[in-house]
């Protein structure tokens, strides 16, 4: 069937639908995949018992993660998950990670889970993440969740899409998380309200998986839909190097498809950049900062808790300790992260310099456990959201930067450039 040339975004969702799409179409498509973590499961089993649901329609394309309370930290949120455990047993759901398994963004990319194309859906806002797979990954609501889930299928408006050029190549101490805060302090929260986003350029093409992880992760601060790396080189040596064969074609936008807008960026002109509370777009460069004092440093998230996160900021913590009256989390994405993590000394490096290594997980991001702050405490955070209340206390305030920015402030004790470190 001829159609006018499409997008990555309007690709994966003409496929879900089955029909031609284009950008503000409305549609009723079938996800691939639809999982939710577990701080949204319980009223997920209550949605569907309240409607008459005896069964998920597609029990072979859903997925349960702990990983927001991993481990329960509380009786409530320990039935929770007992209750979750019996529902997954109960109607054969594909895949289940208990805790200690990792964050499910993580999971469904370092499992090849997600594959190129395909749309898939999360009872989580940073799905988005799995558009460096050059998948249509988006967040849905507990309730929406639950009518995938019932019925396999759900309706959407098709977004128009932003392509962000990227140029150049990243300078000494500038990473990815730098370009998410250099766009936002550009263009603020509200540039790609749902819409989605399109990566490309030379400097696009200069980016590895975690890094492009870390953009797609972070393009829902922006405000976007989706965000997408559409498929190259660096995403075939990634399906390569876990054994998996893809459909390459699926995962890149037609030539000549129609973009709403292009936005620019050098990627030569990015310095280390700070997120300032209590907004994501609140963003300075880190050389205006410096000597805000800190309580705690976080090093973790789906943005930033992977195994290059870890190793930036052991190579700042190598021979140092961590700041007395300062405490540093470590909570590594996924259980292989941690594995490898301990392999290559990693750990031993953290732990020698003080910092407190938790099961993978989300940990301290929003707030719920490991790392929650009291009143008055302020965090430089490699997560993705600082707002208000966010990792705990009203007054609590939240610093987002780099994980080498992270361990660096955590030695100095006030916000701090790796780099203004007194030499060993």
């Amino acid at each position: 069937m001829n159609h006018a040339p499409m997008t990555l975004a309007e690709k994966a969702l003409s496929r879900a639908a089955g029909q031609p799409l284009k950008a503000g179409d409305f549609a009723v498509v079938q996800p691939d995949w639809c999982f939710t973590p577990d701080d949204a499961i319980g009223p997920i089993i209550d949605y569907l018992q309240e409607a008459g649901v005896r069964r998920p329609a597609h029990p072979a394309r859903l997925g349960l993660v702990y990983d927001h309370y991993a481990p329960a930290g509380e009786i409530g949120m320990a039935g929770v998950h007992a209750r979750g455990r019996r529902f997954v047993a109960e109607h054969g759901i594909a895949h289940f990670f208990d805790i200690g398994s990792g964050i499910s963004h993580q999971l469904l990319m370092e499992r090849g889970i997600v594959r190129p194309g395909q749309l898939v859906f999360n009872a989580d806002s940073h799905t988005t993440m799995l558009g460096a797979a050059a998948a249509f990954g988006t967040g849905i609501g507990a309730s929406e969740t639950a009518y995938v889930w019932a019925t396999g299928r759900i309706w959407l408006r098709v977004p128009a899409t932003l392509r962000i050029v990227l140029h150049g190549r990243l300078g000494a101490g500038a990473t990815a998380k730098d370009v998410c805060l250099q766009l936002l302090r550009r263009h603020g929260a509200r540039l790609a309200t749902y819409r989605a986003i399109e990566f490309h350029g030379e400097g696009a093409a200069g980016l590895d998986m975690p890094q492009r992880m870390t953009l797609c992760n972070m393009g829902v601060e922006l405000g976007a839909k989706a965000a997408m790396f559409p498929f190259d080189a660096v995403t075939q040596r990634f399906f390569d190097a876990l054994g998996i064969a893809v459909d390459a074609q699926a995962g890149r936008p037609d030539e000549g498809a129609v973009y709403e807008s292009t936005v620019e960026l050098d990627l030569a002109a990015v310095s280390p950049m700070v997120a300032c509370p209590p907004t994501v777009d609140n963003v300075r460069p880190l050389s205006e900062l410096s000597g805000i004092r800190i309580d705690q440093a976080f090093l973790g998230s789906c943005t930033n808790g992977r195994i290059d996160d870890l190793r930036a900021a052991a190579e700042v913590l190598r021979g140092r300790r961590v700041a007395a009256g300062v405490r540093m989390i470590v909570t590594p994405a996924s259980s292989a992260t941690y594995g490898e993590a301990l392999r290559d000394g990693t750990i031993e490096v953290l732990h020698a310099a003080g910092c407190v290594v938790t099961p993978p997980g989300c940990g301290a991001c929003a707030g719920l456990h490991l790392g929650v702050l009291g009143a008055g405490e302020t965090c430089v955070s490699s997560s993705n959201r600082n707002f208000t209340g966010r990792m705990g206390a009203q007054d609590s305030e939240i610093y987002l930067a780099s994980p080498a920015v992270v361990a660096a402030s955590a030695v100095a004790g006030h916000l701090a450039d790796p780099r203004s470190l007194a030499p060993l």
